[in-house]
């Protein structure tokens, strides 16, 4: 069994999260964490003075083309095609509550 918890460590963090767990449940948890804390302790003995820190393992580069301004439709041709226009704007009817 790993010295990196003990079983009364892991029954109080149980507690905390209000978990009950069976004494056969408790063993094995322990010596789970146990491994996975002894891990954690070997990446800790590492010497990674010489590796760049990162947030991805892949170089990333933006995707999206350049914007460009070109030509756009009319406002004026696009509200005269529509329903109802109003104040430069599409007129739509109100979907929720009653007008003020």
């Amino acid at each position: 069994m790993s010295n990196a918890i003990t079983r009364d460590e892991v029954a109080k963090v149980a507690r905390l999260a209000r978990l009950i767990l069976s004494d056969a449940e408790l063993d094995l948890f322990t010596e789970q964490l146990g491994q996975v804390l002894e891990h954690a302790a070997d990446m800790n003995s590492l010497d990674l003075a010489d590796v760049v820190a990162t947030a991805h393992p892949f170089g990333l580069t933006n995707v999206v083309r350049e914007d460009v301004v070109i030509a756009s439709l009319d406002r004026d041709a696009v509200l005269a095609m529509a329903p109802d226009a109003r104040d430069h704007r599409f007129a739509v009817p109100r979907i929720l509550g009653e007008a003020p």
